[in-house]
């Protein structure tokens, strides 16, 4: 069992080396979102299952606080309304349950952050199209390079992690790295 958990432990560290090797996309999606801020523009985000959990966990970092006291920042989590889900769901097909959110409540120079493993799921696909059909800047957090998922996206992190817990802890360090670059420089301890 040790060498099990070792060699898990090596996968992380490989995982958190792409992160580093990212580091200019990372930057690229928080300075896109900050000047969509700036501009009283909001951020859209969405996914399914643990993505879903991680798009609404960076919503509501944005609208709460993650490290500091600040403003909050305008972000909607498309996966939060059970309600506006199962109602589109049941009367457009759960292919339209973000992408008609995204084209409800998305204007133009807003950000959509759709989060995906697999970079195939149908609704992320629609949510995306719908989003630059629309005129929002589309962000995926995804699994695998060359999903279908990532020729939709403006900017796209990508991973070839291959197990999806792997790719979604690179996923949340990469929310929680925009969200520190979001909030600005810590004040020094008194």
């Amino acid at each position: 069992m040790p060498s099990q958990i070792r060699e898990s432990i090596n996968k992380h560290l490989a995982s958190l080396q792409r992160i580093a090797d990212a580091s200019g996309t990372i930057e690229h999606i928080a300075k896109t979102i900050e000047q969509a801020l700036a501009s009283g523009k909001k951020i859209l985000t969405c996914g399914n299952g643990g993505s879903a959990a991680e798009a609404l966990h960076f919503a509501e970092e944005m609208m709460g606080r993650f490290s500091r006291d600040r403003a909050p920042m305008a972000a909607v989590c498309l996966s939060a309304d059970p309600a506006a889900m199962t109602c589109i769901s049941n009367d457009y097909g759960f292919e339209e349950v973000f992408a008609r959110q995204v084209q409800g409540l998305g204007k133009k120079g807003d950000v959509l952050v759709a989060l995906s493993t697999s970079g195939k799921s149908p609704n992320i696909l629609k949510a995306l199209r719908r989003g630059r059909e629309t005129g929002l800047v589309t962000v995926g957090l995804l699994g695998r390079p060359g999903s279908p998922a990532e020729s939709d996206c403006d900017i796209a992190f990508t991973s070839d992690a291959g197990h999806s817990a792997h790719i979604q802890e690179l996923h949340l360090l990469i929310i929680h790295l925009v969200l520190e670059y979001l909030d600005g420089p810590a004040s020094e301890p008194a």
